[in-house]
Parts: structure tokens; sequence; C-alpha cells
């Protein structure tokens, strides 16, 4: 199976886009009315497609592929501006700790 953002479906999509862009998983359930267990549901089927292991390897992913403007695009059939691609400094990694060498 391919692994990356591409291959995810609409709703993990969103999920992942949110995340990436530093909510809590209350706050993304609170956007998309859903629950926090459905949120999570979705993080895990992402992570598992993207051949990740955390949130806060999601969110390296989102910066170093540039895949957080393409829900946008794929939705409307439009190009991503370039306001809606996400970048280093509109991401919160203060709390998240990365492994050494990994």
């Amino acid at each position: 199976m391919q692994k990356g953002f591409k291959n995810l479906s609409i709703r993990e999509k969103e999920v992942a886009v949110l995340v990436a862009k530093g909510l809590s998983n209350k706050e993304v359930a609170n956007q998309l009315f859903v629950t926090e267990k459905t949120v999570k549901f979705h993080l895990t089927n992402i992570y598992k497609k993207m051949g990740l292991v955390s949130r806060a390897k999601l969110i390296v992913d989102a910066i170093v592929n540039k895949w957080a403007g393409e829900l946008t695009a794929e939705v409307s059939g439009a190009e991503p501006e370039v306001s809606q691609v996400i970048a280093p400094q509109d991401i919160d990694v203060s709390e998240t700790i990365l492994p050494v060498g990994k």
C-alpha cells in the first residue's frame, strides 16, 4: 500500500490538516462536529496509512511535504493559495518532543 497524505479519505485529510495546524483532539472534534473518540479513530487510520507513529511526525510531514494546503484544492478543484499552505512558523511545536536520532 502506498503511504502519504494523498491516500487519506477527505475526512481523514480534514483531521490531519487541523492537527497539523496545532489543534487538540477536542478542538478538532468541535470544529468537525464529531466526538473526540471519532477524531482518535481517524488519527489511528491516518498514522497507519501514512506510516507515521505520532502527532509530532504528522506535523513534521505536513511541514516537509507541504500538504496542508491541498485539502481546500481537492474539495474545490482549485489550486491552493500560498496562504493555505502551512508554514513552519504557523505550527506550535513547543510541547512536542521528538526522539533524537529518528
